[in-house]
């Protein structure tokens, strides 16, 4: 019998064999081609995969039998690094073309060899470096006062050069910092930088939806995410719903926007009344996947809320351009309770610093009235000369 263990997060339940299955986050291509026969002698450009997220594209010039899975040897600058083959054939130029890799300026290197134990026994010493060299880099990028964080180290499977992925605001001079890397590590010293969205992606972890993060499986491109993303789909815009474990907007907010965006446009102008002779409704909310749209008698609040289908508003819209008026909409009476919708700096209100900015205007009005009890105080008449107020008789 297998040994199964679950790992309770909270939020999914995550079995030692889906652990096994991606350990090192790495991103699986589906090689749809892989069952019809001779598509692979086509082209001898091969997918190589290395670390966590970080992939590159091979010649086997040595025309070795590869395979998806199999561990190798490609060349590197200098030296050379391992990685796993995660395609092969007629996808592979597609992928290059897909990354908007340019093949002119991308240089396309060398297969050398399938890993011996030797080399995996090297790559694997090299690696259990990493988490000491990455502590320590920070430590080192903190002394000489640098505004940047050390996300992740990677070493080369040869273990001749090492990458320091970091995070900064902008950019950082750290040619200082390279020397002192290359003194206390003795290696060749490569800088490069990411985003909080690729260091998420590289660290790994589980979603709210109860699955892998979608940047540390199979996204290989971020997009940019608004929240007018949120807006369209409805959803509560609360920062801490709408954004993942990179502090930054889910990227599956863009997932269903096209057909959201294809179910707004068979929706009614929101800008557009409906006028009964009972009175004069207005555009409150609608749900696009649903074809409801709901009216107000009131132009800025919920009242006596009305619910019609696309199909009856878009009816009544046709009626009032005939100069005619229905008696009443003909939908269901919604209950609603008032709900004031801020649209205007989403991510601020949760903000860390709104606690202070909340005692700053504290202090502010304390200050104020300072000021003012000072300034009647200099109002007050002093001196001898100063004649003292009469009393009333």
């Amino acid at each position: 019998m297998k040994e199964d263990f679950t790992i309770d997060t909270g939020v999914c339940h995550i079995s030692k064999r889906a652990v096994n299955h991606n350990p090192k986050h790495m991103l699986p291509v589906v090689d749809w081609l892989s069952d019809v026969p001779h598509t692979g002698d086509e082209t001898d450009l091969v997918e190589v995969q290395f670390k966590n997220t970080r992939k590159g594209y091979y010649h086997n010039s040595n025309h070795l039998p590869l395979e998806k899975g199999m561990v190798v040897m490609v060349e590197a600058n200098p030296g050379c690094d391992m990685g796993e083959v995660t395609l092969v054939g007629q996808l592979v130029p597609l992928q290059i073309k897909k990354n908007h890799i340019n093949t002119e300026r991308y240089e396309i290197r060398n297969i050398l060899r399938l890993a011996t134990e030797e080399d995996k026994q090297r790559a694997k010493d090299a690696q259990a470096k990493e988490q000491a060299t990455m502590i320590e880099a920070r430590k080192l990028a903190k002394s000489l006062g640098l505004e940047m964080k050390i996300g992740d180290v990677e070493y080369q499977g040869d273990g001749t050069k090492a990458i320091f992925y970091y995070i900064a605001e902008g950019r950082v001079d750290f040619r200082q910092l390279i020397k002192v890397y290359a003194e206390s590590f003795r290696v060749r010293i490569e800088m490069k930088q990411i985003g909080a969205r690729q260091e998420a992606g590289r660290i790994g972890g589980t979603g709210p939806c109860g699955r892998e993060l979608c940047c540390s499986t199979w996204m290989t491109q971020f997009t940019s995410v608004g929240t007018n993303a949120a807006r369209i789909q409805n959803l509560s815009l609360n920062p801490q719903k709408l954004a993942g474990q990179c502090a930054k907007l889910k990227c599956c907010l863009n997932y269903e926007i096209p057909i959201y965006e294809e179910a707004c446009k068979k929706l009614p102008s929101r800008h557009q009344h409906l006028e009964t002779q009972e009175a004069t409704y207005y555009f409150f909310s609608s749900d696009p996947l649903k074809g409801e749209v709901t009216y107000s008698t009131d132009a800025h609040r919920p009242v006596n809320l009305q619910t019609v289908t696309t199909r009856q508003a878009k009816d009544i819209i046709e009626m009032n351009r005939r100069g005619e008026k229905p008696y009443n909409l003909g939908g269901k009476q919604s209950s609603i309770e008032a709900i004031e919708v801020d649209y205007q700096n989403v991510v601020g209100q949760d903000d860390l610093t709104r606690f202070d900015k909340k005692k700053n205007n504290r202090n502010n009005k304390n200050h104020n009235n300072n000021n003012n009890n000072n300034r009647h105080r200099d109002n007050r008449p002093r001196g001898n000369n100063a004649q003292a107020p009469r009393k009333s008789e």
